[in-house]
């Protein structure tokens, strides 16, 4: 039987609208973006090109504070209004954690709060540094020969750059996957093969989600001036924000219980919208894995399992690199006295999205073996 038959019939009618609109919404974050703003925003533009100088000597939250406050009303296209959103939330970040962790910023000025609260509202996003913002939308070709680099970046040099891009190149790779996943011409064979193969390769390049120094997870909740006077809780960026992860979950019908489960699904909030559409959608249809189990075919059982375990593998190297670049680090600097302005203290237990971190990351990993392969 043809899969797209049976991925078409399950996703209804609505299914060609919500790829085609996934896969628009790839197109803008994968081509070139401007790296400017229009003039009138050059004051958001000149912080946030500065941010590593101004963070490290302390001198962001000064100059934020002698910013004007801007309309939006001259943001016109969506690659205009992300550019505005990574901007205006890495200023944000750096004004808030500037102080390190033990002295977080409880207001966001006005300057910073009214524009990047209305331009979340335009783009359906929270008015917060997102997985989308700082791996998506945060890349430029260096030069002619397509080498990349960040638009923006934070203390950290090659560290920093390392991370955010290496997630993007992750990201990249495991969106065609997706569009594997789910074209209506491909068989069920094809399918799980190729998102096998591209969830091996996945493994190879590597996940660091987790390498900012700082905790971004706002934990006493953050005044936004000039929109609300009650502190806003919101979640800082993290891997479980990935849209093509999640995807490969609902594809293989693999479903996180407990907190797991709820802590995936809350971080669809933080996701684009035509991508969190895209999750629910393929989550609403019926199972791949009870149809592979109907066809009794041993040769598509083992391609289905050896794309679980794919899945399981990457996960398995998510925990290898978050417990030798986070955790060991973290545990080192509490026991010689060295964390840097409290920044390693809380990351051994807490991930960037506020999730505890390697039970969280290891419960994932046995979820997926545990309800992903089909038994003999």
């Amino acid at each position: 039987m043809v899969a797209g038959c049976f991925i078409f019939d399950s996703l209804c009618s609505g299914k060609k609208n919500v790829l085609t609109t996934y896969e628009e919404n790839m197109d803008l974050y994968n081509a070139v973006k401007p790296t400017n703003l229009p003039d009138h925003y050059r004051a958001w533009m000149e912080l946030a090109n500065d941010l590593p100088n101004l963070i490290e000597s302390r001198k962001l939250r000064d100059l934020v504070h002698k910013m004007p406050v801007l309309s939006t009303h001259l943001l016109n296209s969506p690659q205009e209004l992300r550019l505005a959103h990574l901007a205006l939330g890495f200023i944000t970040m750096g004004y808030v954690w500037q102080e390190g962790q033990h002295a977080p910023a409880k207001i966001l000025p006005r300057a910073l709060a009214v524009p990047y609260w209305v331009v979340s509202r335009r783009l359906g996003l929270p008015a917060v540094l997102t997985y989308a913002d700082s791996v998506l939308s945060n890349w430029k070709l260096r030069d002619p020969s397509k080498n990349m680099d960040l638009v923006i970046s934070l203390p950290g040099g090659g560290s920093c750059r390392g991370f955010f891009l290496v997630s993007l190149l992750v990201e990249m790779a495991a969106s065609s996957g997706i569009k594997v996943g789910i074209d209506p011409a491909s068989l069920v064979m094809l399918i799980v093969t190729a998102c096998a193969a591209i969830l091996r390769k996945l493994t190879v390049c590597g996940l660091y989600y987790f390498r900012w120094r700082d905790n971004p997870m706002l934990p006493e909740g953050l005044v936004y001036e000039g929109v609300s006077n009650e502190p806003v809780l919101l979640s800082g960026g993290s891997a479980a924000q990935s849209t093509a992860i999640q995807c490969f979950d609902a594809l293989l019908g693999i479903q996180h219980d407990n907190e797991s489960g709820a802590f995936l699904t809350r971080m669809r909030d933080y996701m684009p919208p035509a991508h969190r559409q895209l999750i629910e959608t393929l989550s609403d249809c019926p199972s791949l894995r009870d149809f592979i189990l109907s066809c009794a075919n041993p040769d598509l059982k083992q391609a289905f399992n050896d794309c679980v375990l794919a899945l399981e593998d990457l996960r398995t190297y998510h925990v290898s690199a978050v417990t030798k670049y986070i955790v060991v680090p973290a545990n080192r600097a509490q026991e010689t006295g060295h964390s840097d302005r409290g920044a390693g203290d809380k990351l051994d237990a807490t991930g960037t999205g506020g999730s505890s971190l390697l039970v969280f990351l290891k419960s994932v990993r046995d979820t997926t073996l545990r309800e992903g392969v089909i038994g003999s």
